[in-house]
């Protein structure tokens, strides 16, 4: 039961976020399609209060139990960035609204960027554990909590290894590609140029009446 309705509850998280997208910006109705997108953390509340009541009707905890509780860690810590980034490509490509920013890619912004990701996780695991622990006292001693337990250690263990991988982006930040530089000249006003590349004589190598400047006006020039 639990595992159907962690599948329903996927389902109808992104039903309801097309719904709310789509009234919002098709239908030209925003209040409407935000309570489309309000009622997404119910879903986790209902399999949060059915999950209780399982434990509490004397289900043995397992990897089930488990699940649910990552599942909810989950949608805490990345549902708000799904849905903000997908109202962004929502806005532009059927409200009419400019593009979506695109993460950076590299330096630090692309590790800052990377860091605030791994927050999510972190919230996500933080969430997952308090709910496991939660259950693990619900049960209490006489229970079997192993499997809730291999399930809060492997939260952590995606919690580090996430961790890991964004902490390399700022050990090692990559570095933008080098534009590489033009082998031509760059362009040049003929009139201010040198006459050679003018492709003409100079002004002043010729008088007004057709005769060189004499020596005094050259020497008064230079």
């Amino acid at each position: 039961m639990i595992v159907w309705l962690i599948v329903i509850c996927e389902v109808g998280f992104w039903v309801l976020l097309a719904a709310g997208l789509a009234t919002r910006y098709l239908l030209k109705m925003p209040r409407l399609g935000m309570a489309f997108l309000l009622c997404e953390p119910l879903l986790e509340v209902v399999l949060l209060v059915v999950t209780a009541i399982d434990l509490k009707n004397g289900a043995s905890p397992d990897w089930k139990h488990g699940l649910a509780a990552l599942y909810i860690g989950y949608t805490v810590g990345h549902g708000h960035r799904t849905v903000k980034w997908l109202d962004g490509h929502a806005a532009h490509r059927l409200g009419g609204g400019p593009p979506p920013k695109k993460p950076p890619q590299y330096g630090m912004a692309r590790a800052r960027h990377e860091g605030e990701i791994w927050l999510g996780t972190l919230i996500g695991g933080a969430v997952a554990t308090v709910l496991l622990l939660a259950a693990m006292w619900y049960v209490g001693d006489d229970g079997d909590t192993t499997s809730l337990k291999m399930w809060m250690y492997g939260a952590w263990r995606a919690v580090g290894i996430h961790g890991l991988i964004a902490l390399s982006y700022a050990l090692w930040p990559r570095k933008a590609p080098k534009t590489e530089e033009s082998s031509a000249l760059p362009a040049r006003d003929p009139e201010h140029g040198p006459d050679r590349m003018a492709g003409r004589a100079p002004e002043d190598a010729v008088s007004s009446g057709g005769q060189p400047p004499a020596s005094g006006q050259r020497g008064a020039a230079e």
